[in-house]
């Protein structure tokens, strides 16, 4: 009973109304009713404000769903999680073949270099996060060698580079002959 009513506190205007008539009856301690029947409670309140399509609709996002490019093998598959947990059972093969298909080129070409063998769905998911940890990390280390690198500069002259107050001024003439210094 304890948990129906404190559901109740987190249920919508519509619900709550549905709801207040049973709790105005509190009193009763018959099993059967649905103030103190927890799997009671939550199929009623599945029938009549649930979505009725939710299991369809989570099929085809998780069909639906791919890693973004150049995205982090972590946020897909908590996505694919939570997917699979509105979905059910499935069966592994078919959540193993799912998964693969929406990773992205990179996290599968990571995968086809892999010594292991992924035998379970968990297996897969835990090497991927491995091998993606692996890469993100390598990308940062070499994004921080980059900037640690001296620019190269270039120069067309075999001579060193002259200090300004060393050079001697450029003297120019102008459309009457006169001459100044550029």
């Amino acid at each position: 009973m304890k948990k129906v009513l404190y559901s109740t506190y987190f249920l919508t205007v519509r619900a709550g109304k549905w709801i207040e008539p049973y709790l105005s009856n509190i009193s009763n301690k018959d099993p059967s009713y649905l103030i103190n029947n927890w799997q009671l409670f939550e199929t009623q309140l599945f029938i009549l404000f649930g979505d009725p399509n939710e299991f369809r609709k989570a099929e085809q996002q998780l069909d639906n769903l791919s890693m973004k490019e150049s995205g982090h093998v972590s946020l897909y598959t908590a996505d694919f999680r939570s997917l699979m947990s509105r979905i059910g059972d499935w069966g592994e093969r078919a959540y193993i073949h799912v998964y693969r298909r929406g990773l992205e080129s990179r996290a599968l070409d990571k995968l086809a270099y892999y010594p292991g063998n992924s035998d379970t769905f968990e297996e897969l998911m835990d090497i991927n996060l491995e091998l993606d940890t692996r890469y993100h990390e390598r990308q940062k280390t070499k994004g921080s060698h980059q900037e640690n690198k001296p620019a190269l500069t270039t120069s067309n002259s075999s001579r060193p580079p002259q200090d300004s107050s060393s050079r001697r001024p450029h003297h120019k003439q102008n459309k009457k002959g006169k001459k100044f210094q550029a």
